[in-house]
């Protein structure tokens, strides 16, 4: 059975694209007492604040029309950021060569984050360079993945 991100994402990719934007990724999730339902988009241009809006508008009709959400929900859509969560094949696609920041479950030589640059991927692992390295990290032993900003 899809779970309700996998859902929402079917049903609105299409009208997303239609408004001129890609659907980056869907996170359904429960915070404290409230739950959010959160539309990440993307553009070439980057995102503003009437592209989320523009988008939050053309998407309700079609979530309130689908009801796959039954618990009052907040309704969020933004940018990915510049430091974007990398999930999704599609994602490392888009990424490689590029610095990342993996966060991990169980230690690597005493580290429980890593930098270093995406070079591979296949469904169960990532491959990275490590310290002048190439490490293959498991997928199920990663608990975030992200690019990497240089901010100075």
């Amino acid at each position: 059975m899809a779970s309700i991100e996998e859902k929402v994402e079917t049903l609105l990719k299409g009208r997303i694209e239609e408004l001129g934007y890609e659907l980056y990724d869907v996170e359904y999730a429960k915070e404290g007492k409230n739950y959010f339902l959160r539309i990440f988009i993307d553009n070439e241009k980057g995102i503003d604040l009437n592209d989320c809006e523009k988008v939050n508008d053309g998407i309700m009709d079609l979530l309130d029309e689908a009801d796959y959400i039954k618990e009052q929900y907040f309704l969020e859509v933004s940018s990915p950021g510049i430091e974007r969560i990398l999930k999704k094949d599609r994602h490392f696609d888009l990424s490689l060569g590029e610095e990342i920041e993996v966060n991990l479950f169980k230690p690597i030589n005493k580290k429980k984050t890593l930098d270093g640059i995406l070079t591979g991927y296949d469904e169960s692992s990532i491959t990275m360079m490590y310290e002048n390295d190439e490490i293959t990290i498991e997928r199920k032993n990663i608990s975030l993945m992200k690019l990497k900003y240089n901010w100075d």
